[in-house]
């Protein structure tokens, strides 16, 4: 995405798990943000022509053998910069300051001083806040020609600025809910310090996004993986803007949906856009190739694989329908986020968590070129981008759904039977939580067959062997991290009787009360 008609902060990655949440909160604060590696050298972050930077924490310390440091070459480009934890502490010790153990460790929410009232940072805030600590390190002396604005018990600088050069800091993390006033503090440093310009909106990413699409296509012809979800929804509405009937959508019914998705597909997108569809019956060819397979990531790969194998079949028939003698389908669309790309370990200089269909399990040789116009977007985003589409609620307000479908929500070997015992109970969890209004209250609902696992039941007086299943309700905001939904336990028990009275393989439904981290939304 480029970012040319707005502001850019970036967003250096020092292996903090809260990375991407400081970059989603700049841009709650309508500033464009992008997360780079620390490996990234200067020159070329530079080229990047950012308004601002900001380092973020990291789990090391700063005098740690191989610790990431700052170069001190950034803090001479005169770009407006703020260190967050780690980042805090990297940049106080690049610019002359002095960092110790000073035998204090502050973890979790911590009573913060701020100390000088002239503050940029603190302007208009509480003289007491409590703020989220995670640091054994601490500042404890500031480098020259910077104000102390912050203390606490076992940070003797736990904020600092330089409104000159401005340069600026912080202990502690302003981006979690955790922090009082946090995201002000943010803001503060973006708008007060840095200059940035509120101005990145849904619409900017529409008209960048258009023009991109227009310049990289031209007169070619597009493909889209159309799968229901928000998504690919989003991404093929704005694919058709741009290049209108040069895009044919693909839906690839691969067997792994859930009840009642294939029809919804033609009836809610087709009716909404009234884009060109062509449906491809391939549950046979993905059952056939999943035999045998419980691995999660090898049923990932394979499902990409297949999914690419059946969009090159689908692509030359596109061509013949089209009369478009001797022309090729060049473009594959997909509906790709942000969260995808950095789980896959790219772009960030992080590790990665697992494969996901559109980024780590696409075969190398790849017979189209990618178009992928949310691949910078959090999902929140995408769903403003399609209410300014004009697309139904019915599609923008779905909940998430991942690419590899119901394969990746069964533990163990994917089967017809089990898919149709998943399916079977899945209905049933998404009917009771749309009976109780709570469907916008949740994130997502994955519900887990537990295929390879048998528990000891008693059903009609008699005694049963069935899989369980689990109920995986979440909160979140974009999916980088979540919370287990606290559901009320009558919609809870409803749903457990219900599995147990109707899906006969079933005899017993757990609840999962995980965040995220440690663990991940989908189970696999």
């Amino acid at each position: 995405m480029t970012a040319q008609s707005f502001d850019t902060v970036l967003v250096v990655d020092f292996g903090a798990q809260y990375a991407q949440l400081i970059a989603r909160r700049v841009r709650e604060a309508r500033v464009y943000s992008e997360i780079v590696p620390h490996t990234m050298p200067v020159a070329e972050m530079l080229k990047k022509q950012p308004t601002a930077i900001i380092l973020s924490g990291g789990p090391s310390s700063v005098y740690a053998d191989g610790a990431p440091h700052v170069d001190r070459r950034l803090f001479t480009a005169d770009i407006p910069t703020f260190g967050i934890c780690y980042g805090f502490q990297a940049m106080a010790q690049a610019l002359g300051g002095e960092v110790a153990r000073t035998g204090t460790s502050e973890y979790g929410g911590t009573p913060l001083n701020v100390v000088d009232r002239e503050s940029v940072l603190f302007a208009g805030l509480p003289n007491e806040l409590s703020v989220w600590m995670s640091h054994g390190d601490s500042v404890t002396v500031a480098p020259k020609g910077f104000t102390v604005a912050a203390m606490s018990e076992g940070a003797p600088v736990a904020a600092f600025e330089n409104g000159r050069k401005r340069l600026a800091g912080v202990q502690f993390h302003p981006e979690v809910m955790h922090s009082q006033h946090g995201q002000k503090v943010l803001e503060h440093f973006l708008f007060e310090i840095a200059g940035c310009r509120p101005t990145w909106t849904m619409s900017n990413v529409i008209d960048e996004q258009v023009a991109a699409i227009r310049d990289k296509v031209g007169d070619k012809l597009a493909i889209c993986g159309l799968s229901g979800g928000v998504d690919s929804a989003v991404a093929a509405a704005l694919v058709q803007r741009a290049i209108g009937d040069q895009l044919t959508c693909v839906f690839v019914d691969h067997g792994l949906l859930r009840a009642g998705e294939p029809e919804q597909v033609e009836k809610d997108f087709v009716a909404a856009t009234g884009v060109r569809l062509k449906v491809v019956d391939a549950e046979r060819r993905f059952l056939d190739a999943l035999t045998g397979v419980s691995d999660p990531e090898q049923k990932r790969k394979i499902i990409g694989r297949e999914f690419i194998r059946v969009f090159e079949q689908a692509a030359a028939e596109v061509v013949a329908e089209a009369g478009a003698h001797g022309e090729q389908v060049e473009f594959l669309v997909q509906g790709t986020l942000y969260p995808d790309v950095v789980e896959s370990g790219g772009g960030t200089g992080t590790a990665n968590i697992k494969s996901h269909h559109n980024v780590g399990g696409l075969p190398d040789d790849l017979q189209f070129a990618l178009v992928e116009p949310l691949r910078d977007l959090f999902k929140d985003e995408v769903r403003a981008v399609g209410v300014q589409l004009d697309l139904p609620d019915e599609i923008v307000w779905r909940h998430p759904f991942p690419g590899p479908g119901l394969g990746i929500r069964i533990i163990g070997e994917v089967t017809h039977d089990r898919l149709e015992t998943l399916r079977a109970a899945d209905a049933i969890a998404r009917e009771e939580l749309t009976r109780a209004g709570l469907d916008q209250d949740v994130w997502q609902f994955p519900v887990v067959l537990l295929a390879d696992v048998r528990s000891v039941g008693v059903q009609g007086d008699g005694r049963t062997y069935g899989h369980p299943v689990v109920l995986r309700p979440v909160s979140s905001e974009d999916a980088m991290t979540a919370d287990w939904s606290r559901l009320p336990y009558d919609v809870i028990a409803k749903i457990s009787t219900r599995i147990t009275n109707e899906v006969r393989e079933v005899n017993r439904v757990t609840l999962d009360v995980t965040s995220k981290p440690p663990g991940t939304i989908e189970w696999e």
